[in-house]
């Protein structure tokens, strides 16, 4: 019986996290009106810098800094901060639930950039998968009165879901040697250093208002990041990766209610697209 109540915890963690990164969404949309982008990319991982630090130094001390992949950190901290960017500027720039419809099609990337890559070679349930899941981006795109620039929108979050996805399969090359909370680590550091400079040359000095939603924006990204890190620690993919897909859900809530964003047809065609072909995709790896 206690088993069966500790096996609830990764659902828990996926399904908070996921509301997590909804409100991180929900903060950047309502800053985006005020600070720029590459102000708010910045304080982003700046911010998360002195999450992670304490938390790192009380879980393993001085050698929980340490790591012998420091390349491989660099590259994920400036692929991630540009796939941020790609994010931060669609959230501010369009419908809500559509920028979370696209940067959950980062999982479609990833058996493509793996096979470049890492030579892996994805079954017939993943490239169905993928198929399925860019015929969802077809329909939020709504080819049948195409808008240039919503159009030139969906190409920035396609382009930032592709990077993003090839972040995490960075992150494969260094999983066996370095936990979670060292590689968040670095990439805060990485990911400041890269943004900085834009930040400088496009400045928005912060309100009072907004240095809290600020803060507010980094703690529950960092929380977020560390409650799906801990679930997938805890369980496989293939019984809470599912659950990931409740992101649509607080998004089309938040977007629904603050800025008055309708569902439309293809958007929610999209959405069954997109979330049964994550469902295919993680059914594939189940009978891998």
């Amino acid at each position: 019986m206690m088993q069966s109540r500790l096996n609830y915890w990764p659902i828990f963690a996926v399904i908070t996290g996921e509301l997590c990164f909804a409100v991180m969404g929900g903060l950047i949309k309502t800053m985006s009106t005020d600070l720029s982008n590459e102000t708010m990319v910045f304080f982003r991982n700046a911010l998360a810098f002195f999450i992670i630090v304490p938390m790192l130094w009380w879980t393993s001390g001085l050698k929980g800094f340490q790591t012998k992949n420091i390349r491989f950190h660099a590259l994920r901290g400036l692929i991630g901060v540009t796939a941020m960017s790609c994010f931060f500027y669609i959230l501010g720039n369009m419908h809500f639930t559509k920028a979370i419809l696209l940067k959950l099609t980062t999982p479609f990337f990833i058996p493509l950039i793996a096979l470049l890559w890492l030579g892996e070679r994805s079954s017939i349930y993943t490239i169905l998968a993928i198929c399925v899941g860019f015929l969802g981006v077809v329909f939020v795109a709504d080819p049948q009165s195409p808008n240039p620039s919503e159009l030139y929108l969906i190409a920035i979050g396609l382009l930032g879901a592709g990077l993003a996805a090839l972040a995490k399969v960075t992150i494969r090359r260094m999983k066996d040697s370095e936990p979670s909370l060292r590689i968040v680590f670095y990439f805060s550091i990485f990911a400041s250093l890269a943004s900085a400079p834009f930040a400088w040359q496009n400045w928005t000095p912060p309100s009072s208002s907004q240095w809290a939603m600020l803060c507010l924006l980094a703690a529950v990204a960092t929380i977020g990041q560390l409650l799906i890190t801990a679930a997938y620690r805890r369980e496989s993919a293939g019984k809470v990766g599912q659950f990931t897909y409740t992101s649509l859900i607080f998004s089309s809530l938040l977007g629904w209610y603050f800025w008055e964003e309708a569902i439309t047809l293809g958007v929610a065609l999209g959405c069954l697209c997109i979330v049964s072909a994550g469902l295919i995709n993680m059914r594939s790896k189940q009978l891998s």
